[in-house]
């Protein structure tokens, strides 16, 4: 059986082959091509295919295995896992399936919302009360950048609670932060830029998407102090995507003096960062500053959306961006939509004017710090020699192991018991350097649930004699 797909490696890649077969043939399930029940080639076939040693193959199929994206079968080879859809990518941009695969007992993979405490009730009466007092305005259609009304709002509401430093004018509300993104990078494309700054480790799927745009996504180390603005400043790209305030997946915050240099060199460059705050509703009080953009309300895109917050189903979200840049951004947006749901809009507009946002934020801080604590408390009496990185808030935890462990290992054993879960090096781009790693998110979980789950990946962490 030979591979007829043109699957191909490029030895120039800085990227490790075994990681290149792995990214392609996860790309051929998710968008498709590769559909559940799929046979594919032996590892031995697919290396003579492409070129490679069996090795590499070998290693792609085994992590995709750990992820859910393949199974083999005695006699029946090597196919498309059914769960493959389901345990896809989740990231602010494609989001997983809500529920877990069949067999699974814990989700603790990145992607997932708290959608189990929306507020419906409170959701209700605010539609009510603006569908009732909805006239030929409200019901017409609305200005591209969002209802005019809620944009007033929201830059009030960032204000107060993120120190965004932005005029009603330069707001825009976006299908969640995936069309904020897409505006963004088509207005970098159109200024001559061929490159994005990501933080390495980051989001997967917004490397992809960010590809996918026509920008090549440029890895740029993180440490315990959040992104290196050193590299940075080296890596020659004008424009960066980062999570300043609470980093993705490790939870470091970038520090004070960093902040500024970041800043500063967007000015020097003349060019953007895109801010991501995806997760500022979940940051206890001690661990959030204000927001990135507060410092350089020119050089910050802020980005956001209501997708961890509420639910990822309203497709809600919003960009606060320099004035010439929104210019530009309103452009393409023009050519593209006219427009997200003005009623949506309104009733999000009334759910923060009435409190009842900040009152949900609260309650979910609240339940989340609980969640973490769980966390804190389970990985010191079960995973010796491990340590939390980051801080003690947000929506995931970074576990850092002993050198020695075997991340993949560690990964498929915890499948084996029921839990969902993703290693560190899952996230990273160039940067396999860093020591193994889990990443634990606890936003669909209870800390119940987080408690039992650890309590089955610890039982295996002891199995592999880590």
């Amino acid at each position: 059986m030979s591979w007829q797909l043109g699957l191909t490696v490029d030895r120039d890649s800085r990227l490790p082959l075994a990681v290149q077969v792995r990214n392609s043939l996860r790309g051929l399930v998710d968008d498709g091509t590769l559909w559940p029940g799929t046979r594919i080639p032996s590892s031995r076939q697919l290396a003579l295919d492409i070129g490679v040693s069996r090795s590499v193959v070998v290693e792609a199929y085994e992590q995709l295995s750990a992820e859910g994206y393949l199974e083999t079968k005695r006699g029946s080879g090597t196919t498309i896992s059914g769960r493959a859809q389901s345990d896809a990518v989740g990231s602010a941009l494609v989001p997983s399936d809500p529920e877990p695969a069949p067999g699974v007992t814990w989700d603790l993979r990145t992607g997932t919302s708290n959608i189990v405490d929306f507020p419906r009730q409170e959701w209700i009466r605010c539609v009510t009360h603006v569908v009732n007092n909805s006239g030929r305005r409200e019901l017409g259609y609305s200005q591209p950048a969002g209802v005019p009304l809620t944009r007033r709002v929201l830059a009030g509401y960032l204000g107060r609670v993120r120190g965004v430093r932005s005029r009603p004018e330069d707001m825009m509300v976006t299908a969640g932060f995936a069309q904020g993104l897409a505006l963004v990078c088509k207005v970098l494309l159109d200024r001559g830029h061929t490159t994005l700054g990501v933080e390495d480790p980051g989001h997967p799927g917004e490397r992809e998407f960010i590809t996918s745009s026509g920008l090549r996504p440029v890895g740029i180390p993180v440490d315990e102090d959040g992104l290196r603005v050193d590299l940075l400043e080296e890596s020659g790209v004008r424009a960066v995507l980062a999570t300043p305030g609470n980093q993705f997946p490790t939870g470091a915050r970038l520090s004070r003096a960093r902040r500024e240099r970041l800043t500063a060199w967007a000015r020097e460059v003349d060019g953007y960062v895109i801010e991501d705050d995806f997760d500022s509703p979940f940051l206890h009080r001690n661990d959030r500053l204000p927001a990135l953009q507060s410092l350089a309300p020119d050089r910050v895109v802020y980005a956001g959306s209501a997708s961890k917050a509420l639910a990822p189903a309203l497709r809600l979200g919003w960009l606060a961006a320099p004035s010439e840049l929104m210019a530009s951004i309103e452009h393409v947006r023009a050519g593209w939509d006219i427009g997200c749901s003005g009623l949506e809009q309104l009733v999000f507009t009334r759910f923060m004017d009435t409190g009842a946002f900040d009152r949900h934020q609260r309650k979910l801080r609240s339940e989340f710090h609980r969640r973490r604590q769980a966390v804190r408390r389970q990985a010191g009496a079960s995973f010796p020699g491990s340590r939390l990185i980051g801080r003690d808030s947000g929506l995931q935890a970074y576990l850092e192991l002993p050198a020695h462990v075997d991340e993949q290992a560690l990964v498929r054993a915890a499948r084996h018991r029921s839990v969902l879960v993703r290693g560190g090096h899952f996230y990273t781009l160039t940067d396999t350097s860093r020591p193994p790693a889990l990443v634990i998110s606890y936003a669909a979980v209870n800390s119940a649930g987080v408690t039992r789950s650890l309590m089955a990946i610890g039982a295996a962490y002891r199995e592999l004699g880590a």
